[in-house]
C-alpha cells in the first residue's frame, strides 16, 4: 500500500469513527412502535394525572371570555377577564359566578336570566379568548426555567419544550410534577426518557402545575426530595 492510499484509509477510518461517535451522542430514547403507555404508574404517584384530555372545558379566575348576545350590543361584552372570586361581571345581570361552568352552562345560564327581563328568546354566545388560567412553573436543569402559558391539553413534554428543552446534565429520571389538590401539595415522579420513549405516562398539565428537573445544579432540598419521591404512596403531600 502506497502512502497516498494509506491516507485516505486513516481518513476514511477517523471519519467512520467520528461518525460513530456522533450518532452514539446524539442518540436519546428509542421510540416504542404502536400505542403509547398512558397507565399511571402508582409507585410513582401518578394515578391523579392523565394522559386524556377533558372533553369539556370549565372557566377558571384569570380567564378572558367574550359573551355576545345576539342583536344586542349593549348587553354584550368582549375580553372580559374571570375574576379572582371566579364572578363575572355582565351588563343588567350583575355578577355571576362562573368557576366551574362551561361555556355551554352559561350560555344557559345568562339567556335564562335575560329571559325573565323584556327580552324574548335571547340568544347567547360565550367563548373562552384566552386562557388565563393556564400557567406552568418549569424549574431545575431546562434551559429557560420561568412561568408559562399553556393551552388546554398540554402535556409534561409540552413544558418542557416551552423551557426551551433540557441541559445536558438533566437527570431525565428525576422529573417531578407537583400539583396543588384540595388534600394539599401533591408530588409525582417521571421518567422522562420513559415519557419520551413512549412507555410511561405524558400527563396533560393543569393549571399552576410546577414542573422541576433534578439536576447536579438543583438545591439539595429539592435533589433529596425528587429521588425519594414517593415510595409505594398514593401522593407524598408536603
Amino acid at each position: 500500500m502506497n502512502k497516498t492510499m494509506a491516507r485516505c484509509t486513516a481518513r476514511t477510518a477517523l471519519a467512520g469513527a467520528l461518525a460513530l461517535t456522533i450518532a452514539g451522542c446524539s442518540t436519546g430514547p428509542v421510540a416504542k412502535v404502536g400505542l403509547v403507555d398512558q397507565t399511571p404508574s402508582a409507585e410513582l404517584g401518578q394515578q391523579d394525572y392523565s394522559g386524556i384530555e377533558s372533553s369539556t372545558y370549565t372557566l377558571r379566575p384569570s380567564d378572558v371570555v367574550s359573551v355576545i348576545v345576539f342583536r344586542e350590543p349593549d348587553l354584550s361584552v368582549e375580553n372580559i377577564p374571570v375574576g379572582a372570586d371566579g364572578m363575572l361581571s355582565l351588563p343588567l345581570l350583575g355578577s355571576i359566578k362562573v368557576d366551574g361552568m362551561t361555556t355551554r352552562d352559561l350560555e344557559r345560564t345568562v339567556a335564562e336570566r335575560l329571559a325573565k327581563g323584556d327580552l324574548v328568546d335571547p340568544k347567547v354566545s360565550v367563548n373562552v379568548m384566552q386562557f388565563g388560567s393556564h400557567v406552568v412553573t418549569v424549574e431545575g436543569s431546562v434551559e429557560k426555567p420561568g412561568m408559562y402559558p399553556f393551552k388546554p391539553g398540554t402535556r409534561l413534554s409540552g413544558a418542557i419544550a416551552l423551557a426551551n428543552g433540557l441541559k445536558r446534565e438533566a437527570k431525565l429520571k428525576e422529573v417531578a410534577i407537583f400539583r396543588q389538590t384540595a388534600r394539599g401539595m401533591a408530588v409525582a415522579k417521571f421518567d422522562y426518557g420513559a415519557v419520551r420513549s413512549g412507555t410511561m405516562l405524558d400527563p396533560i398539565l393543569m393549571p399552576t402545575d410546577r414542573v422541576v428537573v433534578g439536576t447536579s445544579g438543583l438545591s439539595l432540598f429539592w435533589q433529596d426530595l425528587i429521588k425519594t419521591l414517593p415510595a409505594f404512596a398514593l401522593f407524598t403531600n408536603i
